[in-house]
């Protein structure tokens, strides 16, 4: 368990990276009353020796690169259960957010029970070698050297592109209608022309307008996949496939002319946008939709308070039917149903159904369901969620079931 988030670190984006794209400050984030009296409780008693990770450590120095998700896998059987390792602890560790690179965890199992807190390590005293120092200004907020909850690379790529519409929005959405010199494909630099007023169909759409406080960035997306309930076959969203970003330069327009005839005339004079990202080449009648507000990558896992169940829609990207580790899924619960960010969920997959051949009568039986991994929510709408792999023994398909963790 303690190696779920140690493999994050091979991905390449750099943490520092995201640090400056996102704009992450250090934060108070948020602790239930629930957590907060669980801290309280095992602060005073310890946990039993039987919730122990099966190679939990005596001591551990965190070190840059933690997560508090690692950590508590470290120590823990069960990572999402953090609250637990924060009260084993709660008189060094006030806040559970704040753990910095070098404090030193020490385990102590005491009468069935273990209980964590920091300390100074005994005979150690500070360095006494030489270090020559060169003048040089710089800044760094204390605050944002504590390690994360998770790790934000392993999830931030599908912040930037993932996105879940209802149907209306999608259809209205502006689109590209022309390109400049004719051509098919657009890629990252060139100039395109885009349009969000309709005059066929029975809604006008928005222009799309450069005023103040009308969205500048968009997202663009292709063909809108329908999700539906594997069970209900509702559908619950439609998921638009991401294939780049542009930046409106012009609003739309209109220009008052004369025909040949000399009467009045009106043109309709697009706007102009600019590709700025290309992740697939992009063309005419590609939707755009404005950039979402930038997310604070603070994420708590924990399991929900109430039984929580579901299955999955589907396994995000083209031709994907399983997922693995580190992949991303959809689930048909939402924020409407009581899901949120940072629940932590077990991936059941079904019993094979099959024949009793060792039964004269070969009746059919089926076998009992079987927990498949760990899941955590990270994103979620109305009806529909997505949700990190933590952890898999066989690939995750669409129909599997989740559930409460615990």
């Amino acid at each position: 368990m303690q190696t779920i988030f140690g493999r994050f670190s091979s991905i390449s984006i750099a943490a520092a990276l995201l640090g400056t794209s996102l704009g992450l400050q250090a934060q108070d984030f948020p602790i239930t009353p629930g957590q907060r009296a669980t801290a309280t409780q095992v602060a005073t008693t310890g946990v039993p020796l039987a919730d122990l990770a099966r190679n939990a450590p005596d001591s551990y120095r965190v070190k840059r690169g933690d997560t508090l998700w690692a950590i508590s896998g470290l120590f823990l059987k069960s990572p999402w259960r953090w609250p637990e390792l924060w009260g084993m602890n709660l008189q060094d560790i006030h806040n559970p957010h704040r753990i910095y690179p070098g404090q030193q965890l020490y385990l102590e199992r005491s009468n069935g029970r273990a209980t964590l807190r920091t300390r100074q390590a005994a005979g150690e005293s500070p360095p006494t070698e030489t270090v020559r120092l060169s003048p040089r200004t710089r800044f760094e907020s204390l605050a944002d050297a504590s390690i994360p909850t998770l790790a934000p690379n392993a999830i931030e790529p599908f912040l930037t592109e993932a996105m879940i519409v209802d149907e209306a929005t999608f259809a209205l959405a502006p689109r590209i209608v022309a390109t400049q010199e004719g051509r098919v494909l657009l890629s990252r630099g060139d100039r395109a022309y885009a349009r969000g007023a309709y005059l066929g169909g029975d809604a006008p759409g928005k222009p799309l307008s450069d005023a103040r406080g009308e969205p500048l960035d968009f997202r663009v997306f292709r063909n809108a996949t329908a999700l539906k309930d594997p069970t209900t076959r509702e559908i619950l969203g439609y998921e638009a496939q991401y294939v780049g970003k542009a930046e409106l330069v012009r609003g739309e327009s209109t220009l008052q002319s004369n025909d040949k005839e000399g009467k009045p005339h009106t043109e309709i004079v697009p706007a102009t946008i600019d590709i700025v990202t290309a992740k697939e080449e992009m063309r005419v009648g590609d939707r755009l939709l404005p950039e979402p507000p930038r997310e604070l990558l603070s994420y708590v896992p924990r399991a929900p308070a109430t039984p929580m169940a579901g299955q999955v829609v589907s396994v995000y990207g083209n031709a994907v039917a399983f997922a693995a580790e580190n992949q991303v899924i959809v689930v048909n619960r939402g924020a409407r149903d009581g899901l949120e960010r940072g629940h932590v969920m077990a991936l059941v997959k079904d019993g094979q159904r099959l024949q009793d051949k060792t039964d004269s009568a070969r009746p059919q039986i089926k076998l009992p369901n079987e927990r498949n991994g760990l899941m955590m929510v990270f994103r979620t709408f109305d009806h529909l969620s997505y949700a990190l792999v933590l952890q898999v023994t066989d690939g995750v398909k669409v129909g599997d079931r989740f559930v409460n963790p615990n």
